[in-house]
């Protein structure tokens, strides 16, 4: 399909009248139609790597799902159906990966850097409207103010073309351009008009070439992701062998295939096998991260801050390098005045009076660009209002000044200080040596100058000469606004140890002064280098990225190899921008943050997109992130356990050729009361720690320890009630009493984990432990819920087993634990000896 629609017909619409007259005729009808068989259409198509097919096969398809509903179906065709209501998360989280990926297909599809306008072509001696679509190889095109370039071509003539190329650049100084001159498709016609001959089209032209490498779909990977999908990789591998042991034990512990068959207690041996595969894959973990990632997105949205990818959510949290762009992110684009610094002897409030007035009245023109509509708006808000001219001769790019001629016949005029000084008689290096001194500061310098001698032509005109005996007056600054929120926003990220460079298209030295205003790297000076002076390759750029802050004259190419670089020294980077020149670097960085007012094609590929372009934003991001990541681990040390304890608990039933001690259905009520409910509360807390890497080592250093407690303790009700107490196994109300037993202790051992895992106990997170302690209890209390999950109140002498029990497993929780510190401290120990 074509990203750009065609037209499908010429416009009939002529406009030879409003066309400069040109010998050039275009060409033929005939030619076109060859052309077009040819392909040489200005079409380009779309592609995305996945297909929706291929999301929804990736998302349902999964080893996971398959695990969960194979033991589904198992549990249901045993007529257990109460047992097998684990398998409502497969629907959950299977839709909730489907849609994140479609709302990334979709923008992506809607990728477009050019925007799809009719324009007017020379063909057969006429000049008509065609669309976008429809322009062809060798067309005569012409570019007019205001428009974007549709296809790369060449000028065959120009009238004052100018382009805004930053788009393409990042260079924010439009750039003037002559026959001959190659012009890219996605600039803009600033200034003046030109025809131009194409010399590439469709996807052959420049900026499909960048669309189509950053169209390319690449999922954001967190490192919390990457921890969970190590953990589940394993389990995998572990589950399916330990299911079928588990099947085959549960069988012999029934009496064998045959008694078991012919007895019924086939159901119960199967139903105890899924319990222990569903215990060993923490689902509820995969669910909530999704759903954890889905509300801080949500969270941000509402600071006007919207989130493409939900798993970037927490990368910014990690980010230890920034790469900014200078236009759009430190600046807003726009021009300020600045001052107005007087030369020489003239400091007079006189003659400071009349400078300014003649800065304003040469900026007055009728259309006036950036610099002197900013100049205006400065000088009447200082009260400063129009005075009588009587001629004038508006600002042209090709002599790089204005002027004006007032009733009394003196001219003042307003350039670049390099030309008029060059126009100018006499010695004024000191001027010279100051106008170079203010641009070092980061500013536009212009120059007001005066000519008190009669400078019109034979026609009564002004002169496009500057009058002998000029001489320059004062100097007038201009920079580009800086974000009032850029400052405060650098200081907080130098606090939190991230390091930040510039990257711009600009020049070094004004890119350079910016930084130093902002204060990037503080109270040190920031280093600034021009990047046509970088190595290409990628070792020896990294090294010399690390001595640089501010880096000017930046190529798109080169911003993505600078990505490249610093991820080559092992950083976590971020890139913002807002131009088209950025998108390659964004889509390389581990992040990418696009401004609100980028083009279409930056926040296609950007992961989070600034919607009102505050820079300030971007800490509210790191916050959240830093939230996700550290409940995240709280969250999955408590599902982790789960996995501990029940792939321990499945391999000793099998090594033993025990029962298995309690059903699926227990595993649910106690999950959900001290795993699930507590979890999802706990994942959207308050949290501002530190991201420190080591995620997965970290979790399974707490999991371990408190899954073998868990195990042993459930194991040794397994192997040593039923002696005490006399029951027969193979009984299935003897069996029965023993799951409820287990399911109470199980119970009791997972709020003592939630209550480590929500630690300080000692603020609201007390109560949430206690709250769902009492929850059970009350759930053990109420018959409906207890018959629903097969739980018993215990009475006489269970209720002393079941005592027992629990107090045995509460001394063993409280070993595990003390051996797992002993554990820590000395690994600890051993750090510190190693690194002394």
């Amino acid at each position: 399909m074509d990203m750009q629609q065609s037209t499908g017909r010429e416009s009939e619409q002529p406009f030879d009248d409003v066309m400069p007259e040109v010998q050039e005729s275009g060409l033929k009808a005939e030619q076109v139609k060859q052309r077009i068989e040819q392909g040489q259409r200005n079409t380009v198509h779309r592609s995305t790597s996945r297909s929706l097919g291929a999301i929804i096969r990736a998302n349902v398809f999964t080893m996971f799902n398959a695990i969960i509903l194979v033991a589904m179906v198992t549990v249901l065709i045993t007529g257990s159906w109460r047992d097998a209501v684990f398998g409502f998360v497969i629907i959950i989280n299977t839709g909730i990966g489907i849609i994140t990926e479609l709302r990334a297909k979709v923008t992506l599809d809607r990728l477009s850097i050019l925007v799809a306008s009719p324009v007017v072509v020379r063909r057969d001696g006429k000049n008509i409207a065609v669309g976008h679509g429809d322009i062809v190889m060798d067309d005569l095109l012409w570019v007019r103010l205001g428009e974007q370039v549709p296809a790369d071509a060449t000028i065959v003539h120009t009238w004052g073309l100018e382009l805004d190329e930053s788009m393409l650049t990042g260079e924010s100084v439009t750039v003037r351009k002559h026959e001959g001159d190659t012009i890219f498709s996605g600039s803009t016609a600033v200034s003046g008009m030109a025809l131009v001959a194409v010399t590439a089209v469709g996807n052959n032209s420049y900026a499909a070439k960048l669309t189509a490498e950053a169209k390319t779909y690449t999922k954001t990977v967190s490192d919390l992701s990457k921890g969970i999908n190590t953990i589940l990789k394993y389990m995998t591998f572990i589950v399916v062998p330990l299911c079928v042991l588990l099947v085959w034990s549960q069988m012999n512990a029934v009496g064998g295939w045959h008694e078991a068959v012919a007895s019924g207690q086939w159901r119960n041996a199967i139903i105890s096998a899924v319990a222990g595969v569903v215990g060993m894959i923490p689902e509820g973990l995969v669910l909530l991260t999704s759903l954890n990632f889905a509300i801080a997105a949500m969270r941000l949205a509402r600071q006007n801050t919207l989130v493409q990818e939900l798993e970037s959510v927490e990368t910014l949290a990690r980010v230890d390098a920034l790469n900014l762009d200078k236009t759009g992110t430190i600046t807003d684009g726009g021009i300020e005045f600045i001052d107005m610094v007087m030369l020489g002897e003239q400091t007079s409030p006189l003659h400071h009076s009349e400078a300014m007035q003649a800065l304003y009245d040469v900026s007055n023109e009728e259309n006036p660009n950036a610099t002197a509509d900013a100049i205006l708006q400065a000088l009447e808000d200082q009260g400063v209002a129009a005075g009588k001219i009587r001629d004038r001769l508006p600002f042209s790019s090709a002599r790089k000044w204005s002027a004006i001629q007032r009733e009394s016949g003196e001219l003042w005029y307003l350039g670049a200080p390099e030309v008029l000084l060059a126009a100018m008689d006499g010695n004024y290096a000191q001027v010279a040596q100051a106008v170079t001194s203010y641009a070092q500061q980061g500013n536009r310098v212009l120059m007001i100058a005066k000519a008190s001698v009669d400078g019109v032509n034979g026609e009564g005109e002004l002169s496009p000469t500057i009058a002998s005996g000029a001489h320059p007056v004062a100097l007038a600054l201009c920079a580009e606004r800086i974000r009032a929120d850029a400052q405060s926003t650098l200081a907080w990220f130098r606090e939190q140890g991230v390091r930040c460079r510039i990257i711009s298209g600009d020049n070094p030295v004004t890119v350079g002064a910016i930084a130093a205003k902002v204060r990037l790297t503080g109270d040190r000076e920031p280093i600034s280098m021009d990047a046509r002076h970088l190595p290409k390759d990628i070792e020896q750029l990294a090294e010399v990225l690390e001595g640089v802050d501010v880096l000017g004259r930046v190529l798109p190419e080169q911003k993505k190899a600078i990505v490249q670089a610093l991820h080559s020294r092992g950083h976590v980077v971020a890139m913002t921008g807002d131009g088209v020149n950025d998108t390659l670097a964004i889509k390389e960085a581990d992040l990418g943050v696009a401004m609100g007012n980028a083009a279409a094609a930056t926040k296609a590929v950007a992961q989070v997109v600034l919607v009102d372009s505050k820079f300030s934003h971007l800490p509210d991001v790191v916050a959240r992130g830093r939230q996700v990541m550290a409940n995240m681990e709280r969250v999955a040390s408590l599902f982790l356990v789960k996995t501990v304890y029940s792939a321990l608990i499945s391999l000793a039933s099998v090594l033993s050729a025990s029962p298995f001690p309690y059903l699926p259905r227990h595993i649910t009520y106690v999950g959900a009361l001290t795993i699930g409910m507590p979890a999802f509360i706990l994942a959207l807390a308050p949290n501002t720690r530190r991201y420190v890497p080591g995620f997965l080592k970290r979790v399974l250093r707490f999991a371990v320890p408190y899954g073998v407690a868990v195990a042993l303790s459930i194991m040794l009700c397994v192997w040593v009630l039923p002696g005490i107490m006399g029951w027969d196994l193979r009984n299935r109300q003897d069996l029965f009493v023993l799951n409820a037993t287990c399911a109470l202790v199980l119970l009791f051992l997972g709020i003592l984990v939630l209550a480590q895992v929500a630690r300080p106990l000692r603020s609201w997170r007390g109560l949430l432990v206690l709250g769902f302690a009492l929850a059970g209890l009350v759930g053990l209390l109420t018959p409906a819920v207890a018959t629903f999950f097969a739980l018993q109140v215990p009475q006489g002498s269970m209720l002393m087993a079941t005592l027992a029990a629990l107090a045995c497993s509460a001394g063993i929780f409280v070993l595990c634990n003390m051996g797992a510190r002993s554990v820590e401290r000395i690994i600890s120990h051993s750090k510190q000896t190693r690194q002394r």
